[in-house]
């Protein structure tokens, strides 16, 4: 134990395969990212809808640097604020479920106002996001720290993670795209599937 920790950094046997499976089926799995981008979709052209997927990029990076940075102390202090950050989040997203749900398509009127508004609301999802927070924190504590510790690491993983965070919502953002002109035709039901998955994230995280 003592020689496996006294060897150099980066040179110590990183578990890729494991972490690269965690990150992929993290990133790919329905959560409000991919849901909001899916539905973001459905309401504008594909090169306004990824605007929200640049958002998330960003939020996801800032959010990464912070768990790798305070990834140790992180993990001190996260159990007495834990319950409060899980209510916090849950009720942003229950109000975006709510705000799915009464969507009636006419986002198009408010013209360049609206998309410029998805790149800050994929930002801020992500600090109210436990989803991505424990993300992050799981990545840094189990994958990436006990092995790369040097700022340069840090920065590399949190470009690493939020990059695929971009890729692999965007890929919803491009299935709704795609049948964007089904998703329309059928949008209150569309709407109400979404809103529906988004209320049980929120209330999968409280309970």
């Amino acid at each position: 134990m003592q020689a496996v920790s006294s060897l150099p950094e980066g040179n110590r046997m990183f578990n890729t395969i494991p972490f690269l499976t965690y990150v992929v089926v993290a990133n790919i799995s329905p959560g409000p990212n991919a849901i909001l981008s899916l539905s973001n979709a459905s309401r504008y052209p594909l090169r306004k809808a990824i605007r929200f997927n640049l958002g998330i990029a960003v939020g996801v990076f800032a959010v990464m640097l912070l768990c790798g940075i305070f990834g140790l102390a992180v993990l001190e202090v996260f159990p007495p604020i834990q319950k409060i950050l899980v209510w916090v989040g849950a009720a942003y997203i229950l109000w975006l479920a709510f705000q799915t749900l009464k969507d009636e398509g006419k986002e198009e009127e408010a013209g360049e106002k609206e998309p410029g508004n998805l790149f800050v609301k994929g930002i801020v999802l992500q600090f109210v996001n436990p989803n991505t927070i424990l993300y992050g924190v799981t990545a840094f504590t189990t994958f990436i720290l006990p092995y790369y510790k040097k700022p340069m690491y840090l920065i590399a993983f949190s470009v690493f993670l939020s990059w695929m965070a971009f890729v692999e919502n965007g890929c919803w953002t491009v299935f709704g795209s795609l049948f964007q002109k089904i998703i329309v035709r059928y949008r209150r039901a569309v709407n109400v599937f979404l809103a529906l998955l988004l209320a049980y994230c929120a209330v999968s995280l409280v309970i």
